[in-house]
């Protein structure tokens, strides 16, 4: 994918993010909401980061499969059950992203969530990414 980053100088300095991205390519791969399941369906990580990094590391592995990069990716919602502690954690998250997915951010979001589809998930991440 071509990709610009664009982060207008009148819009607060971003941090972990994009505020928009221009993605170029041929195809546009719908990436569903993953948690930190692992192969046998069963929830892991007994605290926010263990089941972010487990979630996003789903997320990249369902990527490659469809044959794309973490540098395709164009956009990323995280869905977490405690915004306060994801905010709380967000410099551990923050170097989790990096190690995984390097530091070409997506646009991102981040939506606090009663629960997620399995009771013991904190956080949930989906997106979609743009590949040539």
């Amino acid at each position: 994918m071509s990709a610009e980053r664009v982060n207008p100088a009148e819009l607060s300095p971003p941090s972990g993010f994009s505020h928009a991205v221009v993605a170029k390519g041929t195809r546009v791969v719908f990436l569903a909401g993953q948690t930190a399941l692992d192969a046998e369906g069963r929830v892991t990580g007994d605290s926010l980061p263990a089941q972010f990094e487990r979630a996003l590391g789903n997320l990249l592995t369902a990527l490659a499969a469809a044959g794309g990069t973490p540098a395709d990716l164009a956009r990323v919602t995280v869905y977490t059950t405690d915004v306060a502690a994801y905010r709380d954690q967000v410099a551990e998250l923050g170097r989790i992203w990096r190690r995984l997915a390097g530091r070409d951010y997506p646009a991102m979001a981040v939506i606090g969530a009663t629960r997620l589809w399995d009771e013991q998930a904190m956080v949930e991440l989906d997106g979609f990414a743009v590949l040539d």
